[in-house]
């Protein structure tokens, strides 16, 4: 069953932004090869349905999401430590830009359910994040 990401705190399919089925993100609620937006292979993302390296946007390695193809230290854009995603290479809590808890993304550091983003239904790959926001 692919997973839905939806707008807000509502698992509404009204509120469907993207639809993820474990490799591509999918525009709205369907599935169709049409509306690829984005192709995950677990380490890179690219733009559309091709996993040709002319295509990688981002590099994620579990920490770190890098912009393009390269892990250089210089090209990291976030930092993931399981719950908050700094920008840059910082960990410091000023430096927090949302909050996951499995299921929600918040904006800032706070689990207020006013702010909410976005939620998420079902089993959803971080390294996919940068192209949600």
């Amino acid at each position: 069953m692919a997973t839905t990401i939806h707008k807000g705190n509502s698992t509404n399919t009204s509120t469907v932004l993207f639809t993820f089925d474990g490799k591509c993100l999918y525009k709205g609620n369907s599935s169709n090869t049409s509306n690829i937006l984005y192709t995950f292979d677990g380490k890179h993302l690219y733009k559309g349905n091709s996993s040709n390296t002319s295509n990688i946007l981002f590099t994620f390695d579990g920490k770190y999401f890098y912009k393009g193809d390269s892990t250089n230290t210089s090209n990291i854009l976030y930092t993931f430590d399981g719950k908050y995603l700094y920008k840059s290479n910082s960990t410091n809590t000023s430096n927090v830009i949302f909050t996951f808890d499995g299921e929600y993304f918040y904006k800032g550091n706070s689990t207020n359910t006013s702010n909410i983003i976005i939620t998420v239904n079902g089993h959803f790959s971080i390294g996919i994040f940068p192209v949600i926001f």
